[in-house]
């Protein structure tokens, strides 16, 4: 079981409009969306592209009811552009979170990334870096992570399909090569699923540098209908790859046992982006609120 007073628990608005693919879920409004999460059970949400940008609007809406924001996804360019492009809009980023009483920020970098093109497989043409691209990558993450932490916050850093940091080996070097004291990993079954790596592996591993955790099952029969037909990411989305702890392939016990018993502190986010027309939002809310609830007493 995990403490209810270590481990909180949010959603992603993903579920109900997808901000990559904007036609999925277009009908769902922000006030059905975060009206839905709570309904459903949920005191956390990372933020959506049809969020208000006001503060005090957002937390208006949001303290009705009784609703937290935990994260936001933030795209860094620190290998493809100068330095400096990227920290103007980290430090934003990062005074709106603080504002809305976040404490962490998730990163990716999406220098090169083939997560958002309609027509590449996402299984070919990876972009792999070279070692002074690593270097910027993480000397530059390492000048954001004390950034964040000079405003009591934390970054975490997304490993995500289809970008610079994926694979197995691309993640370890990753956390070799970073300052453990200013940057840690944003945790997604899902993606590690996806790329065909143990999940319980990483998080054994990393655990103790672990800041936030995503919450995301895939359907295994489409994961290899993705690799036998060359899907790209987006397809993959669209066809159903993903879906909420529970009811996909992800073992999330022995996941639960691992933050458990390492006394994990943070947010646990259910972050599951399907067609909202094939997989209701709430529906599949409720879901996993249900399926997270037996397993870990949440």
């Amino acid at each position: 079981m995990l403490d209810k007073n270590k481990v909180k628990l949010g959603i992603a608005p993903i579920a109900w409009t997808n901000d990559d693919m904007p036609d999925l879920g277009k009908e769902n409004t922000f006030e059905q969306c975060v009206s839905e999460m709570a309904l459903a059970g949920f005191t956390g949400s990372e933020v959506g592209g049809k969020y208000p940008t006001d503060t005090t609007v957002l937390k208006k809406a949001l303290d009705m009811r009784k609703i937290g924001i935990c994260n936001q996804w933030f795209s860094s360019f620190l290998i493809s552009k100068p330095y400096e492009e990227t920290e103007k809009e980290f430090v934003k980023a990062i005074d709106f979170l603080h504002t809305m009483g976040a404490k962490v920020i998730g990163v990716s970098e999406q220098s090169y990334s083939i997560q958002g093109k309609l027509d590449q497989p996402v299984w070919e043409g990876k972009y792999v870096m070279n070692d002074d691209e690593w270097k910027l990558l993480t000397d530059g993450l390492n000048k954001l992570g004390q950034l964040a932490k000079d405003k009591g916050m934390t970054l975490t850093f997304h490993h995500h399909m289809g970008t610079v940091v994926q694979t197995e080996q691309e993640i370890d070097k990753f956390m070799e090569m970073v300052n453990p004291e200013l940057v840690y990993l944003l945790f997604d079954s899902g993606h590690l699923s996806f790329a065909g790596i143990d999940p319980v592996k990483v998080l054994k591993k990393y655990v103790n540098r672990v800041k936030h955790v995503h919450l995301k099952d895939i359907r295994s029969e489409m994961v290899e209908k993705s690799k036998k037909e060359k899907w790209s990411f987006l397809k993959g989305v669209r066809e159903g790859v993903f879906t909420v702890p529970g009811d996909g392939d992800v073992d999330f016990e022995p996941i639960f046992t691992v933050l458990e018993n390492a006394g994990y502190e943070g947010f646990v986010v259910v972050e599951a982006e399907q067609d909202p027309a094939k997989a209701n939002p709430l529906e599949y809310a409720l879901k996993a609120r249900k399926y997270i609830a037996e397993k870990t007493g949440l």
